[in-house]
């Protein structure tokens, strides 16, 4: 049976549209900001007809001022629609423990307590009562304007011969019917799948030192919480780059 998926070197954007694609950014609202600055001058030195920056999730969590962060995408989405913003496993995690306080989830053990501290509030896991009351401190802190931000981020987005998500596809399933939780959730059925895909698929989710571009996807997952390398796949027509903003200089 002849595969009938696409390659990467082969795949290409819609027609005079630039798109960045931009990886997990957790908390580093630095490296955020660097990216957008850079992408906003690129723009303006070397404006294509059409462009759009996609967000690929986790906002929040591990780095130092996920308020920061969700402050600032709130404002360029609201300013431009072209700025699009996808779900990440760790913004629901947030939202899932502003619902019920679990001291076990994800949010609790993965970096959920810098966010809260982003917001004013410090977290104690061990401690029922404290994190009883440390849940009610931070609903009472967090913005009913990112409450509605995060739980109203979409799953994917789909341009030309690229496929946006945050964390990757199970394979064999029609793009359209992707389950939600994979697209939040799923690691080893989809990395280690070695067919092509319908589409390429630009993923964060999984970091890695440096952008990993394989034939059927490409994770641009840096670790930017911790590397200080916040990475964006680039695409203009049939051109592909990679671009990293880092906190020691571009």
């Amino acid at each position: 049976m002849v595969d009938q998926g696409i390659h990467f070197l082969d795949a290409a954007g819609p027609t005079g549209m630039r798109i960045y694609a931009v990886g997990d950014v957790h908390g580093r609202l630095d490296l955020l900001e660097g990216m957008h600055a850079y992408i906003e001058t690129e723009l303006a030195q070397d404006p294509p007809d059409d462009w759009r920056i996609i967000h690929l999730g986790d906002y929040v969590d591990r780095g130092p001022d996920a308020k920061g962060v969700l402050d600032m995408l709130i404002e360029v989405t609201r300013r431009d629609q072209r700025v699009i913003t996808l779900a990440g496993n760790h913004d629901r995690g947030f939202l899932d423990f502003l619902d019920f306080p679990s001291p076990d989830g994800l949010f609790a053990n993965n970096g959920g307590e810098m966010t809260a501290l982003s917001y004013g509030v410090a977290l104690d896991f061990d401690d029922p009562a404290a994190l009883a009351s440390g849940h009610a401190a931070l609903r009472r802190a967090v913005p009913q304007s990112h409450i509605g931000f995060l739980d109203g981020l979409d799953y994917s987005a789909s341009f030309g011969d690229f496929f946006f998500c945050h964390a990757g596809i199970r394979p064999g399933i029609p793009l359209e019917q992707q389950n939600p939780r994979d697209l939040l959730w799923i690691r080893n059925e989809f990395l280690n799948y070695p067919g092509l895909h319908p589409k390429v698929i630009v993923h964060g989710h999984t970091p890695h030192a440096e952008p990993e571009v394989m034939a059927n996807r490409v994770d641009v997952d840096t670790y930017a919480c911790r590397s200080g390398v916040l990475t964006a796949l680039v695409i203009d027509g049939a051109q592909k780059e990679i671009l990293s903003i880092s906190d020691r200089g571009q």
